[in-house]
């Protein structure tokens, strides 16, 4: 399986050329599919690296599925000595008594995620990650614990930390504690616990990890800095964030990025499916819980048209608002003319709209100017990139008043007694104040356990110093384990088609250019 690598020149993607084929190797065939993977490492080189830390590992996030919280017991995790039932405490974790409670909510996101549950039955015979040391630093979910136990089951052993000082559900992160996985990770770390405990999960003697999962780059950036010698033999590196592929990007084109990595954020089932219909769901959802708005009606602008953009503006739409579409790019402006939405500047609609949604991946898209005009009783939140997207450090001001009415709902009253509402400090709204859906993360989850097994399993040469993107044949896998879910049944080509289309029958079925 072919892949080339894409590198970014004047922001279009360029293909750098087929890679040469690899020489044979020996093949892993996953049981009733006949999907292969190559199974011989890549060796990896070092070079430097500049710091750079991504604001991921601060970004609010708070499971509504959590039955633990961080308020339960004040004592640091870090001074308590806790074991297992089998007597190990190789983890650290709020409270390894939860994973009674855990368990049960992993068995529930397994309901949701039997694609990922099915390629880890077709595949695990074969153990195509047997010898794999994979250290991984995402959300601990439950939906990320399917993934977790899924990569055990074809043969890695893993240890695990949170990418998101508050993203951790702690009962999970007890329940997988208890099975043997190395978890250091729990709701409510403070900065110094964050990277105490990403230390702990590469610097264990007589463990030494081989392959990085990541989200947003922390962890890439402290084995490089602090275990040169481990870094150099990394086989590769899966990340799956906008932040993540942004900095793998830069070391690529500086010419420093001496391993090989996968970037997952753009796959087409990654962009199509977790950036689309997930924000579709997810807007609705976390609006609601928080300000218990009625969207008939409302006037709502959203910034960016990209596939978050358009799933906020198709949801809202369909629940009757009236949406505006502000835009840079001309093409994704066209776009949402199209999709029958008026494109504005924000200026010319800030003082009427009553409610204002982020989606650019951009820095001050709402500024303190724009937010002293809004009108009593706005709603401002963010769905996009981090928290620099609305300026909430120009509300921290003495003549403005901080009152927090629900948990991540807060009122910012001006002198004047206008208030707007802002939900979760500018931070992600669907990570912080509702729930993402499962099936969804299935989808993910599965593509980034493809990526960890074509990168290890990849033979010499195959992958160089890049990054690449999923194989497109990846991609079609990723969508056919999830197809049985609604009952789809895909037509087939005829040998006489195929070969009119110039198509293998089995795929891929559209080339690399191809924009879904």
């Amino acid at each position: 399986m072919n892949v080339e690598p894409v590198r970014q020149v004047g922001g279009m993607e360029l293909q750098a050329g087929a890679m040469a084929q690899a020489h044979k190797h020996r093949q892993i065939q996953f049981v009733e599919d006949k999907q292969e993977f190559s199974r011989f490492p890549t060796k990896a080189g070092r070079r430097s690296l500049s710091r750079s830390i991504s604001q991921s590992s601060t970004d609010s996030y708070s499971s509504a599925a959590s039955y633990t919280d961080s308020s339960d017991d004040e004592t640091s995790p870090r001074d308590k000595t806790q074991l297992n039932s089998k007597g190990t405490s190789d983890f650290c974790v709020k409270n390894i008594k939860q994973a009674e409670f855990g368990r049960r909510e992993i068995e529930i996101a397994e309901q949701d995620m039997s694609a990922l549950i099915s390629l880890r039955k077709r595949a695990q015979g074969e153990k195509p990650l047997a010898g794999a040391k994979i250290v991984g630093c995402t959300h601990i979910t439950a939906q990320t614990a399917v993934l977790i136990e899924t990569l055990v089951a074809l043969g890695a052993q893993c240890r695990w930390t949170a990418c998101n000082i508050y993203s951790t559900q702690n009962e999970v992160a007890a329940a997988l504690s208890e099975i043997g996985v190395a978890v250091f990770a729990w709701k409510g770390e403070s900065e110094d616990d964050f990277w105490w405990c990403i230390d702990k999960c590469v610097n264990m003697e007589g463990w030494q990890p081989n392959m990085i999962l990541d989200d947003g780059g922390d962890l890439t950036h402290w084995v490089y800095k602090k275990y040169p010698n481990v870094f150099k033999k990394i086989r590769g590196i899966v990340e799956e964030s906008v932040t993540g592929v942004h900095r793998l990007y830069q070391l690529s084109k500086a010419g420093k990025l001496c391993v090989p990595a996968m970037n997952v954020n753009d796959s087409v089932t990654k962009q199509k499916f977790d950036n689309l219909y997930c924000c579709r769901e997810s807007i609705l959802d976390g609006l609601k819980r928080t300000t218990d708005v009625m969207f008939g009606g409302k006037q709502v602008v959203v910034c960016g048209y990209g596939e978050v953009g358009k799933g906020c503006t198709a949801a809202l739409k369909a629940m009757g608002s009236i949406v505006y579409v502000t835009e840079i790019d001309p093409i994704c402006a066209l776009q949402a003319c199209m999709d029958g939405f008026r494109v504005v500047k924000l200026n010319e609609v800030i003082r009427q709209v009553d409610v204002i949604i982020t989606c650019t991946g951009n820095k001050n898209v709402v500024t303190r100017d724009q937010l002293d005009r809004m009108k009593n009783g706005s709603i401002v939140c963010n769905m996009g990139h981090s928290n620099t997207e609305i300026d909430v450090a120009s509300l921290r001001t003495p003549e403005l008043t901080w009152e927090r009415v629900r948990s991540q709902v807060d009122h910012v009253i001006w002198p004047d007694g206008k208030r707007v509402i802002l939900l979760a400090e500018g931070r992600l709204l669907n990570l912080s104040c509702s729930t993402v859906p499962t099936f969804v993360l299935s989808i993910t989850a599965t593509t980034q356990a493809l990526a960890l097994i074509e990168l290890y399993n990849a033979p010499e040469g195959r992958y160089k110093q890049d990054v690449y993107l999923l194989p497109k044949k990846m991609d079609e896998y990723v969508a056919s384990l999830h197809l049985p879910t609604f009952d789809a049944h895909l037509t087939e080509l005829s040998d006489e088609q195929a070969k009119y289309l110039g198509l293998n029958k089995n795929g891929p079925f559209k080339p690399n250019y191809y924009r879904y």
